[in-house]
């Protein structure tokens, strides 16, 4: 008799899970034989011939570690390269930040953003438990869709607050500030510091003051995540005006920073965690606490993060002239794709494509939320070879001079057909 095969782990136990939609769609993407195929679903930026940008600062930063004598593959620190840990916490906080003065920041490197959204939940989840204080993570609707497995993960609950408004294609800002001030004191708030993912919708500065000024009556804990830093407008002290206004509103605080969009480091994964201690006679000795804490939490995940990525990003936020240049490759991609919202609404509203587009231009960043259903993007897949997440999101980084009337025309066919 042949043996029984035994297992720990049938199907009632680990079922099959369903692929991730974002990499299944970049799948079926590769595999369309089209040559009109367009892809808008990858987050990633892509130069006017669609192809991805080695930023010409990060080639030179390239060269100079290349050609650096001391340059080894040893083992970094558990919390990271030094070097770029404080220049990373100065790019949020500002050059002359009274947190970072006075020491209340503890800033770890992390593996990218996600790894620090996940090091922020880690840490929540072990030690937010002040008594009678909610641990409820409180999402925008709709959000970044790994946010939700990153919480729930380590146990976290997450609810939802109104963010989207589908009628103006805009912020349902009274919305949200009614789930704000009806959730329970001292709620965990995830924020998108600028270019709201999915949605390319932010708050105005007027509408950031109101919405820390709600924060802080109601007790709340602001868990920021910045993936587009300068990226958003092309300019990197704009794109952090929001974490800059909670810091100075003298907010306990955590944020987690990717340099995988503004320094085009995808595959590099290099981001840094940050926790900002409110002022305090004991900030510094409870900053202190807790970057001890978060560095056991570190130890225990991937004990030493990855070197090669950061020491770019380190280079050239050490240097001033790599600085500056960088800050130009940055307008350079802000710049394309607001060119690229610019001709995609011309396009439309010349088509007299039904709808009101406006929202196109007024969104902001690398995605936006067209208004289009669902049936009209599986129709536009279809038949048009046009690849973007079934929500409508599009990467505006996919559009290029090449594409944009062609994708403008097929979205004004759709929306007449299919209702």
């Amino acid at each position: 008799m042949a043996p029984t095969t035994i297992t720990s782990f049938p199907p009632e136990v680990v079922p099959q899970a369903p692929e991730d939609p974002l990499f299944g769609l970049m799948r079926a993407y590769k595999a369309d034989p089209s040559p009109n195929k367009v892809d808008l679903g990858i987050g990633a930026y892509r130069d006017d011939n669609a192809k991805p940008w080695v930023l010409p600062v990060v080639k030179k930063a390239d060269e100079i570690l290349r050609n650096d004598p001391e340059a080894n593959h040893e083992y970094l620190p558990i919390a990271g390269l030094a070097a770029l840990l404080g220049k990373a916490a100065e790019l949020l906080l500002g050059p002359s930040s009274p947190a970072i003065a006075e020491k209340r920041v503890a800033s770890v490197q992390t593996i990218s953003g996600t790894g620090a959204v996940h090091l922020g939940a880690l840490f929540l989840a072990r030690f937010y438990q002040i008594q009678g204080v909610n641990r409820t993570v409180y999402l925008s609707d709709p959000t970044w869709a790994n946010h939700h497995q990153i919480f729930t993960n380590v146990g976290l609950p997450i609810a939802t607050y109104p963010y989207f408004s589908k009628e103006t294609k805009g912020l349902d800002f009274e919305g949200m500030k009614a789930a704000l001030a009806s959730a329970p004191d001292g709620s965990i708030i995830l924020l998108h510091a600028c270019a709201h993912n999915p949605t390319g919708v932010d708050p105005t500065p007027e509408q950031w003051r109101e919405i820390a000024s709600l924060m802080k009556a109601k007790h709340h804990f602001p868990f920021f995540d910045t993936a587009y830093q300068g990226f958003a407008s092309g300019d990197l002290d704009r794109d952090a005006g929001a974490i800059r206004l909670f810091a100075d509103e003298g907010f306990e605080l955590v944020i987690a920073q990717s340099f995988a969009k503004n320094f085009g480091l995808y595959g590099e994964r290099a981001g840094c965690f940050h926790y900002i201690a409110s002022p305090s006679l004991s900030s510094a000795e409870l900053t202190a606490r807790v970057s001890s804490q978060l560095a056991i939490l570190q130890r225990s995940e991937i004990s030493n993060p990855p070197i090669y990525g950061a020491r770019i990003a380190s280079i050239v936020l050490n240097d001033p002239t790599l600085f500056a240049e960088w800050q130009d490759n940055l307008r350079t991609m802000s710049g394309r794709i607001r060119d690229m919202r610019t001709k995609l609404r011309a396009k439309l509203e010349e088509l007299g494509t039904p709808g009101r587009w406006n929202h196109i231009t007024d969104q902001i960043g690398m995605f936006s939320f067209t208004g289009l259903t669902e049936a009209q993007v599986l129709k536009l897949r279809s038949d048009y070879h046009i690849y973007m997440t079934k929500n409508g999101r599009i990467s505006m980084a996919g559009l290029n001079s090449k594409n944009v009337d062609y994708v403008a025309s097929a979205v004004d066919k759709v929306v007449r057909e299919v209702q």
